[in-house]
């Protein structure tokens, strides 16, 4: 099996970190089950613009707060622009947001955010005049909508995606053994017509989980995972036209320095339960690695980016996951770019594989 299984690296010691460090990084924006993530700003006094708003085609003029670049939206306007059900406790002190098979919980006394049960980390949450206000991109693009931003008309466009009918919940597992902490979340899917492939498909799920946290339990010097401290959390990258893409972002601490990091994709076919190939979703392209390394190469120079070596080329089993607008290909820390710019990542328009 991929994925964590695969870093169960049988090296000497000396080697087992470097080559950890080498395999293991993480994303710039993986949502890790962390943290301080709905601080609530009280004290700061921002001003109210009125913002121009395409939703589902309808416009409208939206006041909105504008903080360290992110746009903010009140609470009680996502429920009157965008039918959303939301929700403010003043006494537990939990905002709720549900629709789409979703529900978002924001514990401002906590700082803490859950989606669908998963603990997720988020941006801040703005309270002014008794008003609380909420990140509209952090938020909408989680709830199941497509944000967009027009730099011609300043106009914000909101739309929400068409998704594949099933519902995914988190569920975990823990092993505090060993004085080690453990907790991974992973997706259980509900909802589907075919019964046969939810199964088969919740099976593989739970099993990569299972056998991560046995891993990250084992007790052998020559293991760079073992006895570790883990995390592991998952995001739905893509739920549209039959297909389900996600990844499961593994954060271990094993005593070094720094957390080394993981990340596990799976692209599913929703009418067989059976995981698709980078060749599978590019339409079968008998070009398609030219056709991504062409696109690689055009964004390395469009956006400038600083690569430690030339690229060349992807592998054709490249490591992926879907988005609402392409192909995502990663690279791991270090294999393109300095170590600090974690995952390398180039989202491959759908367009150009027809």
């Amino acid at each position: 099996m991929k994925g964590m299984l695969n870093m169960k690296f049988k090296q000497h010691k000396k080697l087992g970190l470097a080559l950890a460090i080498a395999l293991l990084a993480s994303p710039v924006a993986l949502s890790l089950p962390a943290g301080q993530a709905a601080a609530a700003v009280t004290n700061a006094k921002f001003s109210i613009i009125n913002q121009s708003f395409s939703i589902e085609g309808v416009k409208s003029s939206i006041g909105t707060i504008n903080s360290k670049g992110s746009t903010y939206i009140a609470l009680r306007n996502l429920n009157t622009a965008l039918g959303l059900g939301t929700n403010f406790d003043k006494k537990t002190q939990v905002v709720t947001v549900t629709g789409h098979n979703r529900i978002l919980k924001l514990d401002l006394k906590n700082n803490t955010v859950t989606l669908n049960g998963q603990l997720i980390n988020g941006q801040q949450v703005i309270l002014q005049d008794n008003t609380t206000y909420l990140p509209l991109r952090f938020l909408l693009e989680r709830m199941g909508y497509e944000v967009t931003y027009s730099s011609a008309s300043k106009q914000i466009g909101i739309k929400a995606i068409a998704e594949n009918k099933l519902t995914i919940q988190a569920h975990s597992l823990s092993d505090n053994s060993g004085g080690k902490k453990r907790l991974v979340y992973y997706p259980v899917i509900s909802g589907m017509g075919n019964t046969d492939v939810q199964t088969k498909i919740n099976a593989l799920l739970k099993q990569e989980a299972e056998k991560t946290i046995a891993l990250s339990s084992q007790h052998n010097e020559y293991d760079t995972i073992s006895n570790s401290n883990l995390k592991g959390a998952f995001e739905v990258t893509y739920n549209e036209k039959g297909k389900l893409s996600l990844y499961t972002s593994y954060s271990m601490d094993s005593g070094g320095a720094h957390d080394l990091h993981n990340l596990v994709p799976h692209t599913f076919d929703l009418s067989t339960g059976n995981e698709l190939t980078l060749k599978d979703v590019t339409e079968g392209k008998a070009s398609y690695v030219t056709i991504i390394n062409d696109q690689i190469k055009k964004q390395i120079k469009d956006r400038k980016l600083d690569v430690i070596t030339p690229f060349k080329t992807i592998k054709a089993d490249q490591n992926f996951y879907l988005t609402h607008n392409g192909v995502a290909i990663y690279f791991t820390e270090g294999e393109l770019m300095g170590a600090a710019q974690g995952f390398p990542t180039f989202v491959i328009p759908f367009s150009a594989f027809k």
